[in-house]
């Protein structure tokens, strides 16, 4: 059996894990005030942030509500599509600015998209005019979002975790 610490190689060691921690309770937290939390040089936390940076696994970003800048209207959508082309028309949906999040998938649908619309007015817009108007688009399913139960910002996976995850090396 392999352990979770080995099948879950990141590169990430607790250290890191660590920093990741306390830049998501606040992003904006001095690299001087994580080395005095963690009893390390400031100039060790500012390389090891630096590192997460550079290797993608660390981004420090402003988050913003759609909903309290006036866009009331989330909605995702599953699409369907000629899967021939179906990169070239996922770079196309991705284009558009009410487009948030687009995964291609296995399944029912070849494409998820999460969208952000001022009202839904504008979501028929989006629809009708936009994403219907890509050719190569087969059929879609639009769900309407009514209530966000959660939401998750801070994930840092299950590395600080012990979930006992065990995985067969068969």
């Amino acid at each position: 059996m392999i352990k979770q610490e080995e099948y879950f190689s990141t590169g990430i060691d607790d250290f890191d894990l660590q920093i990741i921690k306390i830049l998501n309770e606040d992003g904006r937290t001095p690299f001087a005030q994580i080395a005095e939390r963690l009893d390390v040089s400031a100039g060790m936390i500012r390389q090891r942030y630096y590192s997460l940076v550079e290797r993608g696994i660390l981004q420090v970003v402003a988050i913003t509500h759609p909903s309290r800048m006036g866009f009331t209207t989330m909605a995702h959508i599953g699409v369907k599509v000629d899967v021939s082309r179906l990169q070239e028309i996922a770079d196309t949906i991705a284009s558009f600015v009410e487009v948030i999040y687009l995964v291609l998938l296995t399944g029912s649908y070849d494409l998820h998209i999460e969208i952000v619309c001022r009202d839904k007015t504008h979501l028929l817009d989006f629809l009708t005019n936009k994403l219907h108007s890509v050719e190569g688009i087969k059929d879609t399913e639009t769900f309407i979002c009514m209530h966000i139960a959660k939401e998750v910002y801070t994930w840092t996976g299950y590395l600080d975790t012990n979930i006992g995850l065990e995985v067969s090396d068969n």
